[in-house]
Parts: C-alpha cells; structure tokens; sequence
C-alpha cells in the first residue's frame, strides 16, 4: 500500500476496502488455531532466521503479484474505481493462500491435510469477498467475469507462491544456513 502511495500516488484500495478485508481475515485467522499440524514428541524450538527468511521471500512474492496485477490494468485502461475493486478481489481471494503456503514446510498438498473448519473459514470469506466485489457491495461491482480472472490470477501465484516456499527451504537446508 506505502509504495503504491509513494511511488505511483495512487491508492490501490479504498479505506472501506480495508475494513472489508480486515473483517474477512478474521475468521480464518481465528480458525488456524484449529487446524491440524506435525505433532512433535517435544517442545519445538523455532528456527526464527529460517522462518524470516521464507516468510521475507514470499512476503517479496505477494508484492511482486499484487505490483503486476496493478500494471496490467493499467495498461488495459481500467478505470481507478475498477482497479481498486480488482484490487480488493485478489487481495480477498489469495491472502488466504498465504496460510495454506505457510502451514507446513513441504508442498501444500502434503499431510497434514487443513482442518474442515481452516477450509471452510478460507473458502467461505474468499466466497464472500467475491460476491461483494461480484455485485459491488459498497464498492465498484467487477462482474463474474473479472471474479474469476481474480480466482485465475490468485491460484496461479498460490501453485507459484509454493514453488518459491520449497526452493527457499531447499537452498537453505542444501547450504547449511540456518538449520
């Protein structure tokens, strides 16, 4: 959001959009305390460097998808309005996938497999996000059509999203750093 604002002066979601996404985050943020997980035998310990470093690759990742969605609208022409609701749309629909690519250390369709109350709060809120920004619900509507660019775009970076997760940790545990 800073840098959108710094950089390009432009503001990629309204205020109300915020408060949408923060209400829709909610649930699932809530819900991953009843997820399944790798049970250890003892206390864990955290490999924080370890930790920084993937979340800091992937954080970098979701800049990079959200920056290219902005310039390709851009570049088709679409008005601020429509760019802010697309905006909203792929933000609702992959920032869930952020907690499906960083529940465990190897691909995300790996055992264990996500609790149905995990799935159920992710699915529900992306379904709702997209219905509000479907029908416009306070904000511009974007139609089925472009909902389900969004649902395209979004899966496309979740599938490369986990690709980036398994090459970080292989080039860190290959080399030693921070195991």
């Amino acid at each position: 959001m800073t840098l959108s604002i710094v950089v390009f002066n432009f503001y990629p979601i309204t205020a109300l959009m915020i408060i949408i996404l923060a209400l829709l985050n909610d649930i699932p943020i809530l819900a991953i305390a009843y997820d399944n997980t790798k049970i250890q035998k003892r206390p864990v310990r955290w490999n924080m460097p370890e930790m920084l470093t993937v979340a800091s690759t992937l954080g970098i990742a979701g800049v990079l998808s959200s920056f290219l969605l902005f310039f390709i609208l851009e570049e088709l022409e679409f008005s601020t309005q429509m760019i802010q609701s697309m905006m909203f749309a792929k933000l609702v629909i992959a920032g869930h996938g952020t907690i499906y690519n960083t529940r465990i250390d190897d691909w995300f369709w790996k055992r264990p497999y996500p609790s149905w109350i995990l799935f159920t709060a992710t699915f529900s809120t992306r379904v709702l996000g997209t219905l509000i920004a479907v029908y416009g619900l306070l904000i511009t509507p974007i139609g089925w059509t472009y909902a389900l660019y969004m649902w395209a775009y979004a899966l496309a970076w979740f599938v490369f999203n986990d690709w980036i997760k398994m090459l970080t940790y292989r080039l860190l545990r290959k080399r030693g750093l921070y195991v």
